[in-house]
């Protein structure tokens, strides 16, 4: 239950405390204890509407099995990332006491609780569970492993209760599960924006692109995201496709719940408006040489919009410090940060051309200009999918060479405009064994369109029990009970794994086998397109 935060006070002892009659171990535990208290309670972690649901499931209920999918979005397959973490700090392990199930009472059973005095919550059921399991929770999860891309409209998870006496937390849970829709969004927009990347180092002529390609989307989202967790599970996500980041929690995620030995975030000496600004328009070149002066060598980035995006370009960059950055054991990456995006880096791209010189390379008969290794331009600003994709189209008929440019996304990467509906994730209930009969749960809706036409809604279930399988074009698809015999559904390898039985935690992935399974590669990008 304090994964992660033994760890983090082991250290704050060794450093600062001094405590002569306890033992380190004694210490840790004590803290761990009293910090512990502070967890959120798992109870509570859900839809109010779900604590009614127990009652009201259909008698003689002994088993539910509910499964997670993307129904279809604006990508045709996702990257299966998260679930670990949620397991990890909520699940696993003893989650539940006694202590919680009178918290969970007072707040919603109490005259001023959520159902204002309305016994809803089944108190003496959840006491029940806690003292039957031991604070541990009677179910089981499988999950497809963690990194594997699967084609969307197929189940990536499985959730069923192990006790009979406790069907109704399958569902109970759902709402807390569900949200690993956004780590899986989010790693599933960062892969398809390195898919991009990749097509377009390949197309214009880059000998390394893999390895370039693994620094160019840099996330720049923390500060765009509603918390310090959304930046943490959004940062891991993206790390586990790419390495550019500014945004630290998200390496640390990785380290605490995905056995990271290192932080895989990594990130350059860079200057924002405050450093450029202090000494006003006529002091904005001396600011820029002091940066030069200060960082000899390495890669290093300068906002230069400050005033004047053109002239900073041609005149200081391009002009009076032309010699300095040639002379350096590095790159300066000049950072525009407003104006139109395609305009703007076009007219950039013409003046450091002119300013630098370049070399070119040819593919397929058309040549491509490359600006020397001491300089590069990095867009940051308005960046998203669809504008990653115009960038790279023009840069592509302008006879650019995609190693100009490297990208920093920042909200549109971990907030803005992702939603559970980006691919339109759920969990459904699909099989039930009821008085011991095995009953093929489904919701199949009927739906009336714009022109009051019916018809049945996408929003249809899977129907029976499900296994995801490798076909044999070796693509995932989800087998269904209800479509094949018995025999053929009990012989058919799942790819799912146990990852939690009865609190215990039976896989524990590696983010280096998570990232190996997400790797796109350029093999991968040229059969895509």
């Amino acid at each position: 239950m304090y994964r992660g935060l033994k760890r983090k006070i082991n250290r704050l002892i060794d450093k600062d405390l001094s405590l002569e009659d306890l033992s380190k171990d004694e210490i840790i535990k004590l803290l761990a204890d009293k910090l512990g208290e502070l967890e959120p309670n798992l109870i509570t972690l859900t839809d109010a509407y779900k604590y009614s649901h127990s009652d009201n499931y259909p008698e003689k209920l002994t088993k539910l099995v509910s499964y997670l999918e993307s129904r279809g979005g604006k990508f045709k397959e996702t990257v299966f990332f998260g679930l670990q973490y949620i397991i990890k700090k909520y699940l696993a392990g003893p989650v539940l006491s006694e202590e919680m199930v009178m918290e969970a009472d007072e707040k919603l059973n109490g005259k001023d609780g959520v159902f204002s005095g309305n016994k809803v919550f089944d108190t003496e059921k959840w006491m029940s569970l806690v003292k039957k399991h031991d604070g541990c929770l009677p179910i089981e999860i499988k999950a497809v492993a963690e990194g594997t891309v699967v084609p969307t409209g197929n189940i990536l998870m499985k959730i069923q209760n192990t006790d009979e006496e406790f069907p109704w937390l399958t569902n109970f849970l759902e709402s807390l599960i569900l949200q690993v829709w956004y780590p899986i969004t989010v790693s599933t927009l960062s892969r398809e924006v390195k898919k991009i990347v990749l097509k377009y180092l390949k197309k214009t002529g880059c000998e390394n692109p893999e390895a370039v390609a693994e620094f160019v989307l840099n996330d720049f989202g923390f500060r765009g995201v509603s918390s310090t967790e959304s930046a943490s599970i959004g940062g891991a996500a993206h790390l586990i496709n790419s390495m550019g980041s500014d945004n630290v929690v998200g390496s640390i995620m990785l380290q605490d719940y995905y056995n990271a030995k290192m932080m895989y975030g990594k990130s350059i000496v860079a200057t924002e408006h405050s450093v450029m600004t202090l000494k006003g328009a006529e002091g904005e070149l001396s600011i820029m040489k002091r940066f030069l002066d200060n960082n000899p060598t390495g890669i290093i980035a300068c906002v230069s919009d400050s005033y004047h995006i053109f002239r900073a370009c041609r005149d200081y960059w391009g002009g009076v410090l032309k010699e300095q950055i040639l002379g350096r054991d590095g790159t300066l990456v000049i950072r525009p940060d407003s104006g139109h995006i395609l305009k703007t880096l076009e007219e950039i791209f013409n003046i450091l051309f002119e300013a630098f010189g370049y070399t070119t390379k040819v593919v397929d008969g058309k040549e491509f200009k490359l600006l020397p290794p001491q300089v590069r331009v990095l867009q940051g600003d308005g960046v998203n999918y669809e504008s990653i994709v115009g960038m790279y189209e023009m840069l592509y008929d302008l006879g650019i060479s995609a190693e100009n440019l490297v990208l920093g996304m920042g909200g549109k990467l971990l907030q803005a405009d992702i939603n559970r509906d980006t691919q339109n994730f759920a969990i459904k209930a699909c099989f039930a064994i009821i008085g011991g009969e095995e009953v093929e749960v489904v919701k199949s809706p009927t739906e009336m369109d714009e022109n009051g036409k019916l018809h049945q809604s996408f929003k249809k279930s899977k129907k029976g029990d499900q296994k995801l399988v490798v076909g044999e074009d070796g693509v995932l698809y989800t087998m269904s009970s209800a479509d094949v015999s018995k025999e053929e559904f009990e012989n058919a390898q799942c790819e799912l794994l146990t990852v939690l039985l009865n609190g215990e935690l039976l896989v524990d992935h590696d983010v280096v086998d998570v990232r190996e399974k997400a790797k796109v590669t350029i093999e991968l990008e040229l059969v895509n397109n």
